[in-house]
């Protein structure tokens, strides 16, 4: 635990030296502005920067017509920095001309005008290109939230595929990749900044080291559970390797804690300044460089274990010993050392998706992992879990719920109606969708 401490620090201390914040910070700051002039009052933003402080991003912004009595003002907007939990990036103040707001003004601005206001004073510097394709409101809006889904999607369907690989050779499932992904996460952290600390580098440099050292720990954390859990399990029923994995989840889940502390752990943002892709009048499609490429990343590692059991050599084994383990093995090929490769692809899969995690959202904590395995689970009953392809496609229709769901329906009831989606799919098609379509009961 102590060797990994001065690592973490180092990342914190890089996160509080950058002086660049991310987009969704300075939004929030320009959508303070207004509401500190007179209604109606034009606002033109001149340049922003770093206050006096490394978590207060100040704007320097001109209030008046283009023509007469113009005053140049300033909004110092305060960030939360290390020691703050999740809330670490979060608006907590505001000062206007080097006047701090007073807590009961600032209260009342942020839940009554920043969490409803859409359309901030333009910031020059991250202004949109005038040439975007015109789409219609609704398609705009639409093509926005799958963007912003891409991420999820990618993450869903590697984790839906590692439970495919293992359940589709035992008929066990696994319930600890949620906790290998948030291994995954913290490796990510990890290996970020011993890379960092030991050469200078680009940002696609760093993140594909973090790629490099989640994907080996998670895959080597997977090979000790399958040693020394699973195989002592190999005769044993489906509930006792449930029971012995939910275990090895809680265990996972605390030694995180104890690694990391309660705390999370962040990555400074990298490659988040936004790129206009297509308009609706003044709404703008954009989306992010890190989020489209880890989302890329995310489904060609997916797409790559589909091809794998598909088409590769031992894509034909797992067949054989998913279909007959007995059977293949009077063919030459040894079901466990099929199982133990299918177990370290899964957690590999799992510490990916940890990786995206920490890329696209900051980090992930030590508990973070249960949610998520869960999602994945469901969207790998829907699909059919007993095959990776099939898993992959409902990670991707799990993805696809909650990106409609979000975009129509109360945010706090998505996770609800993920569960009553399983519940539903379970009644009407036991298979999942692109599995076996019999109105039987799944053995677990």
């Amino acid at each position: 635990m102590r060797p990994l401490l001065p690592t973490i620090l180092l990342v914190l201390a890089l996160g509080a030296c950058s002086e660049r914040f991310d987009t969704d910070q300075q939004r929030l700051c320009r959508q303070a502005i207004p509401a500190l002039n007179a209604p109606g009052t034009p606002i033109t933003i001149e340049r922003s920067g770093t206050g006096s402080h490394p978590h207060i991003l100040r704007m320097i912004y001109l209030a008046g017509p283009s023509e007469g009595p113009v005053r140049r003002r300033s909004i110092d907007c305060l960030f939360a920095g290390e020691g703050q939990g999740p809330r670490r990036g979060a608006l907590i103040g505001l000062a206007s001309d080097g006047q701090p707001m007073s807590d009961a003004s600032f209260y009342l601005l942020r839940r009554f005008y920043l969490e409803d206001r859409l359309d901030p004073p333009v910031d020059p510097g991250a202004a949109a290109p005038l040439r975007l394709p015109e789409l219609s409101p609704a398609l705009a809006y639409g093509l926005q939230q799958a963007l912003s889904g891409l991420p999820s999607a990618a993450i869903y369907a590697l984790l839906a595929c590692a439970y495919a690989l293992i359940y589709g050779l035992s008929g066990r499932i696994i319930l600890s990749f949620g906790e290998f992904a948030a291994l995954g996460a913290t490796a990510a952290v990890v290996g970020a900044a011993l890379f960092v600390s030991v050469a200078a580098s680009t940002p696609v440099a760093g993140l594909a080291a973090a790629f490099v050292v989640a994907i080996l720990v998670a895959a080597l954390h997977g090979f000790a559970m399958g040693r020394f859990v699973l195989r002592p399990l190999a005769q044993a029923r489906g509930q006792a390797v449930l029971i012995a994995t939910l275990g090895l989840a809680l265990a996972l889940s605390e030694y995180l804690r104890l690694a990391q502390g309660t705390g999370l752990r962040w990555l400074p943002p990298v490659l988040n300044e936004p790129m206009a892709l297509a308009r609706a009048g003044s709404f703008v499609v954009t989306a992010t460089p890190l989020g489209l490429g880890v989302a890329a990343a995310g489904f060609a590692a997916t797409l790559g274990l589909v091809l794998l059991i598909a088409r590769s050599a031992y894509g034909r084994q797992w067949r054989a010993v998913a279909d007959d383990a007995r059977t293949a093995a009077l063919f030459g090929v040894d079901p466990r050392a099929v199982h133990d490769k299918a177990l370290i692809l899964a957690c590999a899969a799992s510490g990916m998706a940890g990786v995206i995690v920490t890329a696209v959202y900051g980090g992930m904590g030590f508990a973070g992992g249960f949610t998520l395995g869960l999602k994945a689970l469901i969207g790998a009953i829907l699909g059919g879990i007993g095959t990776p392809a099939g898993a992959a496609l409902g990670g991707l229709c799990i993805a696809l719920f909650e990106v409609l769901w979000s975009a129509a329906m109360p945010l706090e009831q998505r996770d609800i109606a993920v569960y009553a989606l399983l519940a539903v799919v379970l009644i009407l098609r036991p298979g999942g969708f692109f599995g076996d379509g019999a109105l039987a009961p799944r053995p677990v």
